[in-house]
């Protein structure tokens, strides 16, 4: 069994197919037989039920907010795939978009109780705390990004402000380290602090311990990237650009999860309301998305049972991307 796990899918600004490369990569794990709760986290903007033919939902993730049901379980819907549900965001609440802070403390303890394999969170646009909150408080994060140069920098400041966010908290008791980490996130001025390593060393300078829990905080900052709708060969160093500008001036290390390829037929799907991987499952963007789901799933396997899908005899090895994808009814 799959241990329970939550993943935020974010990237900064819209536009780079996020919400589709979500539905797609839950579409595939609840294929490989896991129990997947995709969730429109999207406050304020929801459209995932959308692109699964869900014009109307009957109850959504408003009900739970404003206390008309009293458990996460009672907005989940079904969707037309099985062993995937839905919790449908309010894109008609304006006041969804900025939950209290025990609204959301409520939402996120009940999505991490949800009894399912996967919970799947597409985060809105932008770097607002409660899209970095969510961000943050999964176990898995992804962001996701196109190779054109604007995005390029979107995803890499998201990734800061996550960063930051993650050292805000952690040192909010501490006036002087709270003061360095807005100089390190301002970046402009006489006294600015250009990377984290600057700032690493400006605090071991008068503190060894922050200095060991900075290099913790960054050693485990485990984010996932995937860039998308990739249109020629040289938009593949994209992710090579990301990652060699996040550990130089970030001091993390991204994980590569690999590229989905551009493909015109997922417009028309989108406006025609079906996940476009439904249309052909052996198109390359829906094997690209396939082997990331493929790698999700692995992950959560190795760290729930150790190294399972290595075993002989293992059911994860008929899953190997190797073999290509399963085909979809």
């Amino acid at each position: 069994m799959v241990q329970h796990k939550m993943w935020a899918i974010g990237g900064g600004k819209g536009g780079v197919g996020k919400s589709v490369l979500t539905l797609a990569l839950s579409i595939w794990l609840a294929k490989l037989g896991r129990k997947v709760t995709v969730v429109d986290a999207d406050l304020g903007g929801a459209n995932l039920h959308i692109l699964l033919g869900i014009r109307y939902p009957s109850v959504t993730l408003q009900d739970f907010i404003s206390r008309k049901v009293d458990k996460l379980s009672d907005v989940l819907i079904d969707t037309p795939h099985e062993n995937l549900k839905l919790i449908c965001g309010a894109d008609d609440m304006l006041s969804l978009a900025n939950p209290k802070y025990t609204q959301k403390m409520r939402l996120l303890n009940q999505l991490n109780n949800l009894p399912t394999d996967f919970v799947i969170l597409d985060l809105g646009a932008g770097t607002s705390y409660n899209v970095l909150d969510f961000f943050l408080y999964a176990t898995g994060k992804l962001a996701v990004f196109t190779p054109q140069a604007t995005s390029l920098q979107n995803v890499y400041g998201f990734i800061k402000s996550s960063l930051l966010r993650r050292l805000s908290r952690e040192f909010s008791q501490n006036e002087v380290l709270s003061a360095l980490i807005i100089r390190f996130a301002s970046g402009s001025g006489e006294e600015k602090i250009s990377s984290m390593s600057e700032l690493k060393h400006i605090v071991r300078e008068f503190s060894e311990e922050n200095y060991l829990r900075l290099c913790q905080i960054t050693d485990n900052f485990d984010v996932k990237i995937v860039a998308n709708m990739v249109k020629k060969d040289k938009d593949r160093e994209a992710s090579k650009v990301v990652r060699t500008v996040t550990e130089k001036y970030l001091d993390i290390h991204l994980t590569d999860l690999g590229f989905v390829q551009y493909d015109t037929e997922i417009e028309r799907s989108v406006n025609r309301m079906v996940p476009f991987l439904l249309d052909d499952s052996k198109s390359q963007a829906a094997l690209s998305t396939y082997q990331i789901a493929y790698q999700i799933l692995k992950e959560a396997a190795a760290k729930s049972s150790g190294d399972e899908h290595t075993r002989p005899g293992s059911p994860y090895a008929a899953l190997s991307p190797a073999a290509g994808s399963p085909a979809l009814p």
